[in-house]
């Protein structure tokens, strides 16, 4: 039976929820990392996910983020009863190309976008520097 929905759905960008890998759809967050000469700046959205449920843990050489998004959506009618719940924890981790400062991490939660601005290290900066050449 599920071979006979994904054949069905297979032309069109939208599935029932249910349906996906495994059985079951899964959460898996938009993520966006820019690089500077200073940090890096990580941009995570996250719709459904409360701040509770979000867990940021910073090294010297990754972010990882986790968390859980439970949904519950419900709509009364006269002649109709709708409900329909989605629940699925996510974990990603995006490694960074220098070391960082792990200490001075910083994270924040805003309308379901978490931002992390993590600065990179005094020696990581060192290991970048510029050489000028000088002619003979």
């Amino acid at each position: 039976m599920n071979s006979l929905f994904d054949d069905f759905f297979s032309g069109f960008d939208v599935a029932p929820r249910s349906l996906g890998a495994g059985g079951f759809s899964a959460f898996i967050p938009s993520i966006d990392v820019k690089e500077s000469d200073k940090e890096f700046t990580v941009r995570a959205e996250l719709p459904g996910v409360e701040e509770k449920d979000i867990e940021v843990t910073v090294t010297n050489d990754a972010v990882t983020i986790k968390g859980e998004k439970k949904e519950e959506k419900e709509d009364k009618g006269k002649n109709y009863y709708y409900m329909e719940r989605s629940y699925g924890s996510f974990n990603r981790v995006i490694p960074l190309s220098s070391e960082t400062d792990a200490n001075k991490a910083e994270a924040s939660f805003k309308n379901g976008v978490l931002n992390i601005t993590v600065p990179k290290s005094q020696t990581a900066k060192a290991k970048g520097t510029k050489v000028p050449i000088k002619g003979s």
